[in-house]
């Protein structure tokens, strides 16, 4: 499986384009599946933006149009910003690094929210389910800090990977 910021923001995109509803309500407790899209947008421009000039975004209500004006400056600057080396949360690393681990994560866990809120195939495969299962031993608590996720949930014994793995994400599958 691709896990460069483009192939998950390719599969983000899809799932974008398909939601019919954008006032119905995510799995984010008190978030719109449009609230969702926007706090993508948001924390990966501040970000990039630490980093590189971002070209302005539109003047727009709809979650596609602001998705896709960022998705298209992001992939205009992140081949001349790959490389940069920066000090980060976990250590030394690079913003391509940074854009593929963390913002790739973040980008599949919220695709999952979007397609749950408007009803869409939420299914995860199993390399997703393996990224996340990965990534939350590797973020530790931090995972739970205030803004990232909720504390875990409890699930039944026999419950599937998926409900299982984004348990550890405070979602009910």
């Amino acid at each position: 499986m691709d896990t460069t910021y483009a192939a998950q923001a390719d599969r983000f995109t899809a799932t974008v384009a398909a939601v019919p509803d954008w006032d119905a309500p995510s799995p984010c407790e008190g978030w719109t599946a449009s609230d969702v899209v926007e706090h993508v947008v948001t924390t990966q421009r501040d970000f990039l933006t630490q980093h590189t000039d971002l070209q302005a975004l539109p003047a727009t209500d709809d979650p596609r149009d602001l998705w896709a004006a960022h998705d298209a400056a992001v992939r205009a600057v992140l081949p001349s910003v790959a490389d940069t080396s920066y000090a980060g949360h976990f250590g030394p690393t690079t913003v391509g690094q940074t854009m593929a681990t963390f913002y790739g994560f973040d980008l599949l866990v919220h695709r999952w929210d979007v397609a749950r809120a408007a009803g869409l195939d939420d299914s995860l495969s199993d390399d997703e389910l393996s990224i996340i299962e990965a990534m939350v031993p590797a973020f530790g608590e931090h995972l739970y800090a205030d803004g990232i996720c909720r504390p875990p949930v409890e699930v039944a014994d026999n419950a599937d990977r998926q409900t299982r793995a984004l348990a550890l994400l405070g979602r009910t599958a």
